[in-house]
């Protein structure tokens, strides 16, 4: 008998195909167990070169757009009778999604994330976000293709 239950997911969201094939996994998990999904979209906020520009500082497009992403999986989760939370946060996606996972505040039961997001071209040569998570996170970590 399975002893562990899956109460919370974690999934990291970013607008790609295979961030909302990752919601959709996250979304069929939670109906099976009676879990809940939060969705999280991390805004990279490297530090400024700029003094007009804040670190971590965002277009107004861009926020538009993000809000956009997590509405719409807000619906989506709805319309499957799953509650769903959404967090924005900035700094480095892969240490960001680890570090909200652990989080005791959560506890969260499993991370869903997508094989590759938008940071493909920097993942070639630092490691991808989904690989780091899945190296640090003390959770089980779901990738989906």
């Amino acid at each position: 008998m399975i002893k562990k239950k899956i109460t919370k997911i974690l999934v990291a969201l970013d607008g790609t195909k295979n961030s909302n094939r990752g919601l959709e996994m996250a979304i069929s998990i939670a109906r099976q167990f009676g879990a809940t999904v939060t969705g999280v979209f991390v805004i990279n906020a490297q530090p400024s070169r700029s003094e007009f520009v804040g670190a971590g500082s965002a277009s107004e497009s861009a926020k538009k757009e993000i809000k956009k992403i997590l509405e719409d999986a807000k619906v989506l989760a709805a319309q499957n009778g799953i509650v769903f939370k959404d967090k924005v946060l900035y700094g480095d996606a892969g240490y960001s999604i680890t570090k909200m996972a652990h989080d005791k505040k959560h506890r969260f039961s499993l991370v869903v994330i997508g094989s590759r997001g938008r940071g493909a071209v920097r993942g070639l040569f630092l490691g991808s976000v989904s690989n780091h998570v899945v190296h640090t996170s003390k959770i089980p970590v779901l990738i989906v293709k």
